[in-house]
C-alpha cells in the first residue's frame, strides 16, 4: 500500500509543478495575444475601436492583474473547462479546437505506437532466441540502420516513393477534402484510413530499430541467467522457456519504455504532422506558436502533460504488479 500511496503523491506533486510551469512559460514569451488578434482584425480592414480591444482583452483573459491572481484564476479555469478563446481560430474556444484535433493524433500515433511495440517485441524475441544465426544476422543490421535514419528523412523518402512516384498513397492531408464530409460514415472513415497509411508506415518503420535491438539484447542477456539453465535442465519445452521464462523477464524494460512512448503520443506528433500536413495536435501547436496564441498553447501543453503523467502513473502501477520486486522497500 505504501508503494501505491508514494506513487500517487509523486504524480500529484508532478501535476502541480507541471501546471505551474505551463502557466509561466507562455507569459515569458515575447508578444501579446491581444495585440496579435487586433492586428489580424485591423488587417482585414477598418479601425479597431477601444471598446473592441477591451472586449478582446476580456475574452482572452486579463493579463494586467497580478500574477498570483492570474495563477489561481488559471487553476480554477482548468477544472471548470474555461480554457479561453483561441487567437489562431478566433472566436473558437480552446477546448473545441483541441477536441477537433486530438482524435486525429491519437488515432494515428497511438495505434501505430501500439502496433509497433508488439512487432518490436516479437522480432526482438526471435532475434535474441536465435542470436548469432541467420535470422539474427538479418534482423539486427536492418534494425540498426533504421535506428540511425532520421525520421523526417525516411518520411520524405516514403512520400517520394509511394506518393509521388508510385502514386499509391496521397501526398498529404487527413482525408479527401474535396469529396468527403467529416462524419461517422464509411466514406469518411475509409478516406481517413487511406490518408493515414503513409504516415503510419513511416512511424512504424522508423520506430522499429531501437525497440528490436533493445529487446534482442535483453533476450541474449536473459538467456545467460541461471534460471534459464535450470529450466533447460528440468526438461521444459523450448517454447515454454522462450516465452515463459526468457521473454517474460526480458520484456520488463521494454514495458516501461512502452509506457513512456504512449505518454508522448499526443506531444510527439509535431514532426509527423508537419511532414505529411496531417491535421492534429502537432500541426495545431505550430500554428499556435506562430500566432502567439497563449490560451491554445496552454491548453495543448496541459493535454500533453496530463497524458504523460496519467499513462506513466498507470504503467508504474502495472509494473508493480508485473514485477513485485519494485514494491519492496529498502
Amino acid at each position: 500500500m505504501k508503494f501505491y500511496l508514494r506513487k500517487i503523491g509523486f504524480y500529484l506533486v508532478a501535476f502541480v509543478a507541471a501546471i505551474t510551469i505551463n502557466f509561466a512559460i507562455p507569459r515569458m514569451m515575447p508578444g501579446n495575444p491581444v495585440d496579435s488578434l487586433i492586428d489580424r482584425l485591423a488587417a482585414k480592414g477598418g479601425a479597431i475601436a477601444p471598446e473592441t480591444r477591451a472586449a478582446v482583452q476580456s475574452m482572452l483573459g486579463d493579463t494586467q492583474t497580478g500574477i498570483v491572481s492570474q495563477y489561481f484564476e488559471y487553476v480554477k479555469n482548468i477544472f471548470t473547462g474555461h480554457w479561453g478563446v483561441s487567437v489562431t481560430f478566433f472566436p473558437t474556444q480552446v477546448t473545441e479546437c483541441i477536441a477537433s484535433a486530438l482524435p486525429w493524433t491519437v488515432a494515428l500515433v497511438g495505434c501505430t505506437t501500439v502496433i509497433s511495440f508488439f512487432i518490436q517485441q516479437l522480432l526482438g524475441i526471435a532475434a535474441g532466441w536465435r542470436h548469432g544465426r541467420l535470422f539474427d544476422n538479418i534482423v539486427s543490421p536492418v534494425a540498426t540502420v533504421f535506428q540511425s535514419v532520421p525520421y523526417f528523412w525516411l518520411a520524405l523518402i516514403f512520400i517520394w516513393l509511394f506518393a509521388k512516384t508510385l502514386n499509391i498513397f496521397p501526398l498529404s492531408g487527413g482525408y479527401d477534402y474535396r469529396s468527403v464530409t467529416p462524419g461517422f460514415s464509411w466514406d469518411f472513415i475509409s478516406s481517413a484510413l487511406y490518408y493515414a497509411c503513409l504516415p503510419a508506415l513511416a512511424i512504424l518503420v522508423s520506430s522499429l530499430g531501437a525497440g528490436v535491438i533493445g529487446m534482442r539484447n535483453m533476450m541474449v542477456s536473459t538467456l545467460s541467467e541461471d534460471y534459464i539453465t535450470t529450466a533447460e535442465a528440468k526438461g521444459l519445452s523450448p517454447r515454454r522457456i522462450k516465452y515463459g521464462y526468457a521473454a517474460r523477464n526480458a520484456i520488463l524494460p521494454s514495458f516501461s519504455g512502452f509506457g513512456t512512448s504512449l505518454g508522448h503520443v499526443v506531444g510527439g506528433s509535431l514532426l509527423t504532422e508537419q511532414v505529411f500536413s496531417y491535421p492534429g495536435i502537432g500541426q495545431m501547436m505550430l500554428q499556435a506558436v506562430q500566432s502567439n496564441d497563449y490560451a491554445l498553447l496552454q491548453g495543448l501543453f496541459l493535454i500533453i502533460t496530463v497524458t504523460v503523467l496519467v499513462v506513466n502513473f498507470i504503467v508504474d502501477l502495472l509494473y508493480g504488479l508485473v514485477d513485485p520486486r519494485t514494491r519492496i522497500q529498502d
